[in-house]
């Protein structure tokens, strides 16, 4: 089977993105220049981060439906999880680098869209920033990957994905004798094919030629290109994109159904959305399983809560995700010492498309380019949502980075210990 490249505006390589800016910048940009001004819905609004232009620009990708992008649907469930929202603001403060710093400061010091935190199934802080509600889809952006393996573990569950050890040959056979073909299932997603393959976000590099392939050819032919293998697989951790690419064509194989349709009653219903969720779409109808879900953040909230209650939706008591499953992708004492936290390659851990705290007690992340991240830490069953518009692809090469990581540490300790 063959299938082409997923969308993933972000990482897209610069000609594509200046044709893009052409054709969408006119109104976009005028929306959204007046919105930056504007304060948040909250009842505890501040004046709010002043856009520059590229912000502006991210702004308007994650927050805007884009007409003309095709997409598949995921319909929300016929009984969402009710979520209680107190009415007492979150009183919580934290020091960074010398400074007191608290949420109303956060939002001044960096371009938040949205900011969500639940605790124990209750939201104890929302808000919203540049005239956007809780009304709005967000794109997902590498978030995703985390939901499509979770795909992989409802589908070895269901039968249709008996083994992970099996190579992702005996899936998709164009990539016989290829080293990716001869990567396991299991090796794609922790990104440790071993294979070369540099994913900057800047013009040139092996993800922008991917996606030009991929889009020529489709994304299991485009992954041929990239056939050195210059570690052996399973020994490193080495974040590439292409490899989630293929493990949504494997599910789409394996399940005979799309990703949206094969989530929509495993997933999406299942833990309760109240919304429906978009995914985008290639020119041959595969989803971006790297990176393309639209959703309301409330239903990431949902998402993050079942999560932190090992996979169970906490108001009927099913079981929605694999509790094993779960366990091996988000606890990092399970995982080998290559995808532990403080590894060669990465301050995180990482397992099954989740990274994994640099902590004693289990927790984890769901993280995409730009700011957009869930935070869950299933001891003191919180869940943070983070929905950003930052101008760096990698938040570390800017403040977000560590001012959101001393943020999720605060929230974390106002409730226990880190």
């Amino acid at each position: 089977m063959s299938a082409p490249a997923p969308l993933n505006d972000s990482a897209r390589d610069a000609p594509a993105r200046l044709r893009m800016r052409t054709a969408f910048d006119a109104c976009t940009l005028l929306i959204f220049a007046a919105l930056a001004g504007c304060a948040t819905t909250s009842d505890h609004a501040v004046a709010g981060h002043t856009l520059t232009t590229e912000e502006r620009w991210q702004l308007a990708l994650h927050s805007q439906d884009r007409p003309g992008v095709r997409v598949n649907v995921m319909k929300p469930s016929a009984q969402p999880m009710p979520l209680a929202t107190p009415r007492t603001a979150l009183p919580l403060t934290w020091n960074l680098q010398g400074k007191s710093l608290s949420i109303d400061d956060y939002f001044q010091r960096q371009p938040m869209m949205a900011l969500l935190i639940a605790k124990d199934g209750e939201i104890v802080f929302e808000r919203y920033q540049f005239g956007l509600t809780a009304e709005h889809r967000f794109l997902s952006n590498s978030m995703a990957k985390s939901i499509t393996g979770l795909g992989m573990g409802l589908a070895r569950a269901d039968g249709f994905i008996p083994s992970f050890d099996a190579l992702a040959q005996t899936y998709l056979p164009q990539l016989t004798g290829t080293a990716y073909g001869e990567t396991t299932l299991q090796n794609l997603m922790n990104m440790a094919s071993g294979v070369k393959y540099e994913e900057t976000y800047k013009p040139g590099d092996d993800h922008g030629k991917f996606r030009l392939a991929a889009n020529r050819v489709g994304v299991v032919l485009g992954a041929k290109a990239f056939n050195v293998r210059e570690a052996p697989q399973g020994t490193r951790f080495h974040y590439a994109s292409i490899e989630t690419s293929l493990i949504g064509a494997v599910l789409q194989t394996a399940t005979r159904e799309s990703l949206a349709r094969y989530l929509e009653p495993r997933l999406w219903q299942a833990i309760g959305a109240e919304g429906t969720a978009t995914w985008f779409l290639d020119g041959a109808g595969l989803e971006n399983a790297a990176g393309g879900v639209r959703a309301l953040p409330r239903d990431y909230l949902r998402l993050g809560i079942v999560l932190a209650n090992d996979g169970q939706r906490p108001d009927t008591g099913k079981q929605v995700i694999p509790r094993e499953f779960l366990l091996d992708s988000t606890d990092w004492h399970r995982v080998a010492a290559a995808f532990r936290p403080r590894n060669p390659s990465s301050y995180y851990g990482y397992s099954n498309y989740f990274w994994l705290e640099n902590s004693r007690a289990r927790r984890f992340m769901l993280l995409g380019i730009h700011g957009q991240a869930i935070f869950v830490d299933p001891a003191h069953r919180l869940v943070m949502v983070h929905l950003a518009a930052s101008e760096h692809a990698k938040v570390g090469e800017g403040t977000m980075g560590n001012e959101r990581a001393a943020l999720w540490r605060a929230v974390v300790q106002h409730y226990g210990k880190w």
